[in-house]
């Protein structure tokens, strides 16, 4: 049964006007198919009101006077003798009401999603967008400047880089032998700090001393060189700072060229105390057949049982045949001395 089947025929006595200046007359009032029905003493009928276009002047007041929409001045008012009617009529409108098309509700839906969208945009798409604009545009000259910056605040930690003219020499030579397409690339050795390689923005790698003072061969610091070279193939310096800074930082450097203050120091430190993630074996292997390496040393270097690396050692590109020498003797021993040992 609907709402209007379950109301017609529901009869009540009001006061009703047809116009301002008229006299109030009672009526009987009745509810018919979506209808309201006022007729005399007699039974004749005085007024249609539609339902649909029926309006409340005092919402939640007695005696409850109701007009035709849009005509103020014709009333009908209802006394609580008749709150049945009263009760009726309110629940008839609200009915109507809510099944009416409303089309200021629905902009306003629209408008929430597209500030929603726009506001999701802007917290998922708007950083990784400005970022990589940076990245994009940041000159040579600039990555390297802030690769300066790192080592400077790194070498707080670390020192100052080894010296020594002859074991630089021969680090010179040892990545060129390795990474022959690397000619802007500058590698350094410090005494502390840094855990194994670590490159940065600029084409600046640093490498602890261990793994020159503490192995009998070069292969294991060529070792770290290339793992690490390869990390800066698959994740841009410049964008794993970016990235960790955040927006602002992005938005500084696109602006003003320069990155927020202490944005350098906070990544030093991430640096020196952050996770060393370890490149894949089946990524590297193709590293040290270009580069004409073995790859054994350096698994045995990052464990020593060799079973976590068993990968690296069993794909060695030079298990059965010699690799090209990558120093001379005298070359290697000028380099284990390059932190002055």
């Amino acid at each position: 049964m609907s709402v209007f089947q379950q109301y017609q025929n529901l009869t009540a006595v009001g006061l009703w006007r047809d116009s301002v200046e008229a006299q109030r007359r009672e009526v009987v009032v009745t509810i018919g198919e979506a209808t309201l029905i006022l007729t005399d003493n007699k039974g004749q009928t005085l007024a249609h009101w539609s339902i649909g276009a029926l309006d409340r002047a005092n919402p939640g007041e007695i005696p409850a006077i109701f007009h035709p929409d849009g005509d103020p001045g014709e009333t009908l008012e209802l006394t609580a003798d008749h709150a049945a009617m009263i009760a009726a009529l309110d629940r008839m409108r609200s009915h109507i009401e809510r099944r009416r098309p409303h089309p200021g509700r629905l902009r306003l839906f629209i408008l929430i999603a597209v500030l929603g969208a726009v506001l999701a945009g802007g917290i998922f798409w708007l950083p990784d967008a400005m970022r990589r604009h940076a990245i994009s545009v940041v000159p040579k000259a600039k990555r390297a400047e802030i690769g300066e910056a790192l080592q400077a605040e790194i070498a707080r930690v670390s020192g100052p880089a080894c010296d020594a003219p002859r074991g630089q020499a021969a680090l010179d030579r040892l990545t060129a032998r390795i990474a022959p397409q690397e000619p802007t690339l500058s590698v350094e050795v410090v005494r502390q700090g840094v855990t194994g390689a670590l490159l940065l923005p600029g084409r600046r790698m640093l490498l602890n001393k261990s793994l020159i003072e503490d192995y009998e061969e070069p292969d294991v610091v060529a070792g770290y060189i290339v793992a690490e070279l390869y990390r800066g193939t698959s994740g841009d310096p410049l964008a794993a700072l970016l990235n960790r800074a955040g927006l602002t930082a992005s938005f500084r450097l696109l602006t003003t060229g320069n990155l927020p203050s202490g944005t350098i120091r906070k990544y030093a430190e991430y640096l020196l105390t952050g996770p060393d993630a370890r490149p894949p074996a089946d990524a590297l292997i193709p590293r040290f057949a270009e580069a004409q390496l073995r790859s054994t040393p350096y698994a045995y270097a990052l464990d020593v049982t060799g079973e976590s690396v068993l990968d690296l050692i069993e794909a060695d590109p030079f298990a059965d045949t010699a690799p090209p020498p990558l120093l001379r003797d005298a070359d290697w021993l000028r380099l284990q001395t390059i932190c002055g040992g």
